[in-house]
């Protein structure tokens, strides 16, 4: 686990939020987790039996996302790898990812995940830029 900014961390999502009809950063809550315990999160409140780098649960209000992102730091390294990325860049990839989802998009349709891979883009030039 990388040393993260909470602050600056804080911020990005706050401004991310926001380019999402003005919504606002609620109750977030990060659970940095291994494969195994991913997967149990993943067969006990989804059904399903596989390794995945986030879940998000979506508590959001109207116009304030809310929720808990299990992320598994393992899958997380692993995606680094296989996408030929820093570790510390596809972390925070998932972590707006996360937000992203309950900002309202979807990425499982057809052509949702060209549009949630634009936005996870937008957003982390936002970071990397600290335009926020």
């Amino acid at each position: 686990m990388p040393a993260l900014d909470r602050k600056a961390v804080k911020a990005w999502i706050a401004a991310v939020a926001a380019t999402y009809q003005g919504r606002k950063a609620g109750n977030l809550n990060y659970i940095f987790c291994d494969d195994r315990r991913i997967l149990e999160v993943n067969n006990q409140f989804l059904g399903h039996d596989y390794y995945t780098d986030i879940i998000t649960f979506d508590y959001s209000e109207p116009a304030v996302v809310n929720g808990d992102m299990y992320i598994s730091l393992d899958t997380v390294k692993t995606n680094a790898e296989l996408f030929r990325q820093p570790y510390e860049r596809e972390l925070m990839r998932v972590i707006i990812h996360g937000v992203l989802h309950l900002c309202g998009m979807n990425d499982k349709g057809p052509g949702q995940r060209a549009v949630m891979e634009a936005a996870e883009n937008r957003a982390l030039e936002m970071w990397y830029n600290k335009s926020f």
